[in-house]
């Protein structure tokens, strides 16, 4: 049975209208198809309904908080408006500060900066770098990777009743894999860090886009997300939750709007009085069309439905599984095992198979988007792969030429946007490579595996 007959039978809701969903791209093989846009887990296409809104708006754009003007005053609402349907996404306590960022990297760079004197971090090293990586001014315990949820949680209660009580402690973790889709028992991390006196901040960028997340209910501290996973352009994240460690922490940059008042002093020098409110951290003339766009991603979900959303999702999650099932040349990549619940993101490798060529064969043979590497989720790739954890690799493809083997994997990912077409497609597609093999010639440039134009496969 297709997708399309299986979503159709459960009543399943039609994919969200996005950006790029009619566009062709050339073959080389000849002629030309609509592309199929499955690295949902890089950045997900953004809604047309996003796009919209955006558009209709931007005949009226106009600095924030520094003008007596209307379309001042109308963006400033438009801002303010904007943090406060996040905040709503997130089932945000009354308490919380929704801080708008660059996305989910500058969040949780924002949050390390803000960590009090001698703060311990936790974090595992299962995490992509934007969460891995950004505890430079802390001291850091890297816990090794879990084979089971409750492996994760009896983890990472070690190694909190092993640390000093009686100091600040952070416990960094991921909503859902950027690499298996798999979901992490955050409700359950939660609990043990703060039964250990510790705080707890959710990378939730793959996990936003696919199912509701709730402060309260998960009881996390802070939250972090970028629009561009959200259906959202480019440029535009978020951090909420508890105030306390960012009201008291320096500026995260220092510059107009972050500042409530400056004086200069009899001595020459500056005094200067910062805000307490999330404009803390948010100096500078803010991107309010990215605010305004994450904004509208998240009314556009809500009223979708998260359940009919997640319904459709894992009818294609489950679709996919069982089409990669049927060639056994391919390994999918999973942590906790077959049965654990994930979202649209699944990575593998092919036996025989470099999997920078085998992308790129999908992309120019078939018009379909992959990603291929070590998705800036190094140490866990490479534990998935059965190599050592600690080798370093770049995050784009090796340098092994199109055959030989390589120290990496395959990820196709997918969401609300996501066309029945487009998986029915990628399985094809996947089943006549390893059948048949590429019917092209390609090779390495600048460590990409790209098809060699010169000449086609013999």
């Amino acid at each position: 049975m297709s997708v399309s007959t299986a979503v159709a039978d459960q009543s399943v809701c039609a994919p969200l209208p996005v950006l790029g969903r009619d566009v062709t791209v050339p073959l080389v093989t000849g002629g030309e198809v609509t592309y199929a846009a499955l690295d949902y887990a890089a950045s997900a296409p953004a809604l047309q309904r996003v796009w919209d809104d955006v558009a209709a708006y931007a005949p009226y754009y106009g600095s924030v908080h520094r003008g007596a003007g209307y379309l001042s005053q109308l963006s400033t609402d438009l801002f303010e408006n904007a943090r406060r349907t996040v905040a709503g996404f997130l089932d945000c306590r009354e308490t919380d500060q929704v801080v708008f960022t660059r996305s989910t990297t500058d969040s949780l760079n924002l949050l390390a900066a803000a960590l009090p004197a001698g703060c311990r971090v936790f974090v595992f090293e299962t995490e992509h770098h934007a969460s891995l990586l950004p505890w430079r001014d802390a001291e850091v315990t890297f816990l090794d990777a879990p084979r089971t949820p409750r492996q994760a949680v009896e983890t990472l209660e070690r190694a909190l009743a092993d640390r000093d009580p009686h100091g600040p402690a952070l416990v960094c973790v991921t909503g859902a894999s950027n690499v298996t889709g798999e979901l992490w028992p955050v409700r359950e991390l939660a609990a043990a860090a703060h039964a250990h006196g510790a705080r707890i901040v959710l990378d939730a960028a793959q996990l936003a886009p696919h199912h509701p997340v709730s402060v309260r209910d998960l009881d996390v501290d802070w939250v972090a997300f970028s629009g561009h996973k959200l259906y959202a352009p480019f440029g535009s994240g978020v951090l909420a939750g508890r105030a306390d460690w960012l009201r008291e922490a320096e500026p995260y940059l220092a510059g107009g709007g972050a500042s409530r008042k400056v004086t200069r002093r009899a001595d020459g020098g500056v005094d200067v009085e910062w805000h307490e409110s999330a404009a803390r951290h948010e100096a500078g003339s803010p991107n309010v069309i990215g605010a305004y766009a994450i904004a509208s991603a998240c009314k556009a979900l809500t009223e979708a439905g998260f359940e009919a959303l997640v319904a459709r999702e894992r009818y294609l999650i489950d679709t996919v599984r069982a089409g990669l099932a049927e060639v056994p040349e391919v390994k999918v990549l999973s942590l906790f095992g077959d049965d654990a619940p994930r979202v649209g993101v699944i990575s593998f490798v092919v036996e025989g198979w470099n999997s920078s060529h085998f992308a790129a064969a999908l992309s120019a043979e078939y018009g379909i988007g992959v990603r291929d590497g070590l998705f800036c989720a190094h140490p866990l790739v490479r534990t998935l792969l059965g190599s050592d954890p600690q080798t370093q690799g770049e995050c784009g493809a090796p340098e092994a030429a199109p055959g030989e083997k390589s120290l990496n994997a395959i990820r196709v990912s997918f969401g609300a946007g996501t066309p029945d077409e487009h998986v029915e497609r990628f399985l094809t597609a996947v089943k006549e490579l390893v059948r048949d093999g590429a019917r092209w010639n390609y090779r390495t440039e600048d460590g990409r595996c790209v098809p060699d134009t010169s000449a086609a496969a013999a």
